[in-house]
């Protein structure tokens, strides 16, 4: 139990600091329907690393980080001034376009620098079992800094996720304040990526809100379930990945599918 508590103490704590802030956000991502902006903006910042790396930068430099996050920013501008309020073109399809070419982009460069497969391999899942105290620390002091400005700002993030017709009847601009909330979104992405892989952090994004809308509607029961979730499935997947020897992002990820299946039949079998 101590050799447990030894190697995997850190990547747990990582895991509950990143399924406080993405749970929240999940929340706003499934309001809004568009489930694959994460994955968007993850691979955006993916991208913004691999463009890094042609440079000669190490993949967890602080200049790495710096241009992830400005190949973020400009996602979040792009995400932002495409929603339109009588857009022929559903949302959702242009955020898949920005995946799509952005993963292409990212191949394209990876051709260009040595062991560009092991890149593409950490790109998808991460290495969070070898996050350090202090990425712990810097996280949580991120997030909660983020946590913190949502909060202050919520009725107007929760008007335009939950009710954008009333927000435009209301004079309020969406625009600004949804590229407000894409560039936070993407500042906690490009974090959350160098440490947890694109696949993990969509996990912790999507799965602990659906989870949740299965047993409520109620936005602070829906917050509290996921964060249960999302707790319950990080120590379930770092549990299997230490005692059956598996990779733990990848480990973590399928303990999130297993605990969703296992929440949908639940609810099926409930509703009988």
């Amino acid at each position: 139990m101590n050799d447990f508590w030894g190697l995997m103490f850190l990547p747990l704590a990582a895991c509950l600091v990143l399924t406080g802030i993405h749970a929240y956000l999940g929340i706003h991502v499934v309001e809004r329907q568009v489930i694959f902006v994460d994955l968007a903006l993850a691979q955006i910042a993916a991208l913004g690393a691999t463009v890094a790396l042609l440079f000669g930068l190490d993949l967890h430099s602080p200049q790495t980080y710096w241009f992830s996050l400005a190949a973020t920013t400009a996602g979040a501008a792009v995400l932002a001034a495409t929603r339109s309020r009588k857009s022929r073109v559903p949302h959702e399809a242009v955020i898949g376009i920005v995946y799509a070419v952005a993963a292409a982009a990212a191949m394209l460069v990876l051709s260009f620098a040595a062991e560009g497969d092991e890149h593409i391999r950490h790109m998808l899942i991460g290495d969070i079992l070898l996050v350090t105290r202090h990425e712990v620390i810097k996280m949580a002091l991120l997030y909660s800094a983020v946590g913190a400005l949502h909060w202050y700002f919520r009725d107007i993030f929760l008007l335009i996720s939950t009710q954008p017709e009333e927000a435009y009847h209301r004079k309020i601009k969406v625009r600004l304040w949804d590229f407000l909330f894409y560039a936070t979104f993407g500042l906690v992405v490009t974090s959350s990526v160098q440490i947890a892989g694109v696949l993990l952090v969509f996990s912790f994004l999507i799965v602990p809100s659906v989870g949740a809308m299965l047993f409520s509607q109620g936005l602070k029961i829906r917050l509290l379930l996921g964060w249960s979730f999302g707790v319950l499935a990080s120590a379930a997947g770092i549990a299997s990945s230490y005692y059956l020897n598996l990779p733990t992002g990848a480990a973590t990820v399928c303990a999130f599918g297993i605990l969703l299946a296992g929440l949908a039949a639940i609810q099926k079998v409930r509703s009988q």
